[in-house]
Parts: C-alpha cells; sequence; structure tokens
C-alpha cells in the first residue's frame, strides 16, 4: 500500500509537470517512475502463475512500445493517442470478462461461489467504460488519420438511439448485478453490456465534427482513466484505482477547459453531437471563386522585417510540413532586426490538446513568446504582421459570423484586425478540417503564399539574410 501510495504521488506530479513544455520532461520522468514502481509492487506481493511469461510479454509490449515511439511523426501523434486509448479500453474489456469467466482466481465470490453483488457492478461498468473508450478511440483514429472524413456524420434520431442505448447497458447492469445467479451462467447479459457498449461507443463519435476532435482525445483520455479506475475496485489494485481516477478526472476537467474556450457544451460534445444538426454537417455551404492576392517569399520577407510587431499563428498545415524549426530560424532572424515576435496558440490547433506547443518547444521557441487566445487575441488591432502557417479554422470568421457552420460559436484569432496578413497554405483547393471556407483569403490585407509550409518559410528566411 505504501509503494502505491508513492507511484500515487509520482503520477501526480508527472501531472503537474505535463501542464507546461518547460517542465514537460520532468513530468514523463515522474510519470515513467511511478509507473515502474506500481508495476514491479504488484510483481513482488503477488503469487505469480509465470513470471516468465509476464517477462516476456512485457518485454514484447516494450519492444513495440520504443519502435512505435521512434518512428512515429508528430503529424501522427493524434491518432496515436486514439490509438492507445483504444489499447486501454480493450484491456478493461478483456480483464472484465477474465473476471467472470473465473471469478475464483480475482476472490470476488462468496460463499455459495457466485459473484459478489458489488464485484458484478464493477464488472458491468467496467466493460461498458471499457467498450466504449475502445469503438470510440477506434473512430477517433480513422478520422485523425484520414481514413474516415473528418465532418459530422448525423445519423437519423440519434438522440433517441443514444439514449435508448445507454439506458439499456445501465439497465443490464442492474438487472446482471441481482440476478440469483451471477456467475457465468448470466453470461447473455454480460456479453450484451460489452456489444450495446461497443456500439454506443460507435454511434457517440461518428457525430462529432473535426473541429471538435481535440476535445475528443482528451475525453476518451477520460474515458480509458475511468474504466482502469473500475477494473482497479476488480482486481483489488490500489494503484489501478488511483491512476485510474488521475486519468479520468484530469481528462474531464482538461476536455471541459477546452470546450469552455471553444464555446462548446460540455455536455453536447461528450453526448456525442447534442447540439450539432444538419445545417452544421453540410460544411457551410458550398464554396464559391473569389479573387484573392498571390504573393511570394520576397514580398513576405519584406513586409516582416519592415514590421514592428509580428504575431504567428501555427496549425496543423505546420505540423504536416515540419516546419516549426524553418519558423523559429525566421522569428530568430526577424528580432535580430527589431521585430518583436509572439506566437498565438489556439486551444485546439493541431488536432489535440497542446499540439502546437509541443511543436514549438520541440523547435526551441521560447516558452515566454508563446501565447494562448485570451491572451493575445486584444493585441492583433496592433500587429502590423498576423502569418498564419497552417491553421484554418482557428483563424476563420465564419465562426463569428454563420449560423450553419460546424465550427459556429468557436473563440478564433482576430487576424482581420492586423494591417496585413499573410496565409500559407498549399493551394486554395483546401479547406481547415472541420471542412469551411475561409473569408480571410480573400480580404484586403491578406496575401495568400501557396506553397508547402517548410519550403515557404525557407524562402523567406532566406530572403531576410
Amino acid at each position: 500500500m505504501l509503494a502505491y501510495l508513492v507511484a500515487g504521488v509520482f503520477f501526480i506530479l508527472a501531472l503537474r509537470g505535463l501542464s507546461s513544455p518547460a517542465t514537460s520532461r520532468t513530468g514523463n520522468r515522474n510519470g515513467m517512475i511511478g509507473m515502474a514502481l506500481a508495476v514491479g509492487t504488484t510483481l513482488v506481493t503477488h503469487d505469480i502463475a509465470n513470471i516468465v511469461e509476464i517477462l516476456i510479454a512485457v518485454g514484447i509490449g516494450g519492444a513495440i512500445g520504443v519502435v512505435v515511439a521512434r518512428r512515429i511523426a508528430m503529424t501522427a501523434m493524434p491518432e496515436l493517442v486514439a490509438g492507445f486509448h483504444s489499447l486501454v479500453g480493450l484491456a478493461a474489456v478483456v480483464v472484465g470478462f477474465g473476471a467472470w469467466l473465473d471469478p475464483q482466481s480475482f476472490g470476488i465470490v462468496d460463499a455459495a461461489g457466485q459473484i459478489l453483488a458489488v464485484s458484478r457492478i464493477e464488472l458491468g461498468l467496467g466493460i461498458a467504460i471499457g467498450a466504449i473508450t475502445f469503438s470510440g478511440s477506434v473512430i477517433a483514429f480513422l478520422k485523425l488519420s484520414g481514413r474516415m472524413s473528418g465532418s459530422p456524420i448525423l445519423l437519423p434520431a440519434r438522440h433517441i438511439i443514444n439514449l435508448g442505448t445507454l439506458a439499456a447497458i445501465l439497465v443490464l447492469i442492474a438487472l446482471y448485478t441481482v440476478s440469483p445467479a451471477g456467475a457465468a451462467g448470466e453470461g447473455w447479459m454480460v456479453i450484451a453490456i460489452a456489444l450495446l457498449a461497443f456500439a454506443i461507443g460507435f454511434l457517440l463519435i461518428i457525430p462529432i465534427g473535426g473541429a471538435d476532435m481535440p476535445v475528443v482525445v482528451s475525453m476518451l483520455n477520460s474515458y480509458s482513466g475511468w474504466a482502469a479506475a473500475a477494473m482497479g475496485f476488480t482486481l483489488g489494485n490500489t494503484a489501478m484505482i488511483i491512476t485510474g481516477a488521475l486519468v479520468g478526472s484530469s481528462g474531464a476537467i482538461l476536455s471541459y477547459i477546452m470546450c469552455r474556450a471553444m464555446n462548446r457544451s460540455f455536455i453536447s460534445v461528450i453526448a456525442g453531437g447534442f447540439g450539432a444538426d444538419a445545417g452544421a454537417a453540410g460544411g457551410g455551404g458550398a464554396r464559391e471563386q473569389r479573387p484573392y492576392k498571390q504573393g511570394s517569399a520576397e514580398d513576405a520577407a519584406y513586409m516582416l522585417e519592415q514590421a514592428e510587431k509580428v504575431i504567428i499563428i501555427p496549425g496543423y498545415g505546420m505540423a504536416v510540413a515540419q516546419a516549426q524549426h524553418a519558423l523559429r530560424e525566421m522569428g530568430d532572424k526577424l528580432k535580430e532586426k527589431g521585430v518583436e515576435v509572439k506566437y498565438a496558440i489556439h486551444p485546439v490547433a493541431g488536432r489535440m490538446p497542446g499540439h502546437m506547443n509541443v511543436l514549438l518547444a520541440e523547435a526551441s521557441v521560447p516558452y515566454d513568446e508563446v501565447f494562448e487566445l485570451e491572451d493575445i487575441n486584444s493585441e492583433f488591432a496592433q500587429a502590423d504582421v498576423a502569418f498564419i502557417i497552417g491553421a484554418n479554422d482557428v483563424v476563420n470568421p465564419a465562426a463569428k459570423t454563420d449560423k450553419a457552420s460546424p465550427i459556429y460559436g468557436m473563440p478564433v484569432f482576430d487576424v482581420d484586425k492586423a494591417k496585413q496578413v499573410f496565409f500559407i497554405k498549399r493551394s486554395m483547393g483546401g479547406v481547415g478540417y472541420a471542412g469551411v471556407d475561409n473569408d480571410v483569403f480573400y480580404m484586403n490585407q491578406t496575401v495568400m503564399l501557396l506553397a508547402d509550409a517548410k519550403k515557404m518559410v525557407e524562402e523567406i528566411v532566406k530572403s531576410l539574410d
């Protein structure tokens, strides 16, 4: 118990460290120490049937983790996180079925050999939450990786279907709890709970559009924590209960904070598209062919070095092009010329919470130059240049004006107030992840820089020399 408590303290320190890029390495290190202590304590204090098999399994899993971590690109990090969440959910389901099939080994039976009533509740909830996490994370993975459309997929009567399915799961858990034969003989209930939970995980995520996917990632993180906590009760493992509760609560809090930053209802997002409508799913209507101004790297370099204040807004396009290092070099050169440079980060820039912060930290951008939306939005009126690199939805004024838009109501950067706007994107044919055209492209003060983000910024850096 003492070792598990110490491990829990390390997990809390890990969360605290991960709250800032400046302390994230320390946070990761504390999390690793806590997990090693928890796993080691479990192996030492429990009777292990075959320690060799367990060590082999740990070795295989660790090897896969090392290979994936080394090969994965930062652009694929959101779908990797969703994939990890799916594995946590599936593990909870497997543990739950293991306890149901062999309850004696888990010590959850009474004198008559029946599963204890409280353990049936834990089993039902653990399997249900785990199954929801698994199927929901799979859909999030498919959306984030581009294998499925990022637009909301709105099923007819989806609210009734979701509520009915959820009610059926709760009723089945209650029936299983009070069943006179709570062991494997009532297996149809357990299997039905799992199947319905797999289904509702799918139904909850497909109505959620691309603009809300960062919230979905943190929400699924919360689900995976609660699934782990529920299985911790079944296994009688204090460390799993503590860790699951920490992950579950921190993920829920993060989701709530992000929803507030996006002017979204937390309940509407976690309920799977409540508040979304068919008009929103349409992406704001057909695009028009409108005139725009196109510039070159030389044009941008000239205007940037003449400016007194430049605000840079990075987005997912920067991540795709891996342009963060070139961007930091451009910022350094501008500062050498006496230009004030700041970076503006939207809460949902990229496709998971903190995506842009991690990329800028990787490129050694000073932390004191990076600002959140609410801290810098008022400064665009005093900015000479708003330099947008790969962002779209987070600067789209449709969020303030178009009620039919899927991003309506989301706070966005007021780049239209800047004296000059440079907008880097590959072509005029693409739109943001939410699938909405952007009026910023066509403003009088906007110059479009149509090219790969990294190549364009590198050309700007050369022109600044």
